[in-house]
């Protein structure tokens, strides 16, 4: 339902960038670095609007990759601690008990 949202708020966005290019028709002289150049405004609207939206885009999945380097590497911390545990207590549990005191009925059979 988030993303949902999120794709309608782009479509208004967009929409409302379309409606203010339409709007603005007319020629403007864009400043170059090496030069100038005529363009129309719907052009250079549009393109800003693009350009912006692949930055952030670009920017996001950077982000997300950062993101699933990350938690890819807790699970293999999380699966070596589990496998570590895991170790211990077969440790434990495979030892031999050794009776540490001699049963009191066990005496008296043997000295019968």
């Amino acid at each position: 339902m988030k993303m949902q949202l999120y794709l309608l708020f782009g479509f208004i966005f967009a929409l409302i960038i379309a409606t203010f290019a339409v709007i603005n028709v007319g020629d403007v002289e864009i400043n170059y670095l090496f030069g100038t150049a005529n363009w129309p405004l719907v052009l250079v609207i549009l393109g800003s609007a693009v350009i912006g939206g692949l930055s952030v885009g670009l920017f996001g999945l950077i982000k997300v990759i950062q993101l699933q380097r990350q938690v890819k590497k807790l699970h293999q911390i999380h699966n070596e601690k589990e496998s570590w545990k895991e170790e211990r207590v077969a440790e434990h549990t495979s030892e031999p008990v050794t009776p540490t005191e001699e049963v009191p009925h066990e005496k008296e059979e043997e000295n019968k």
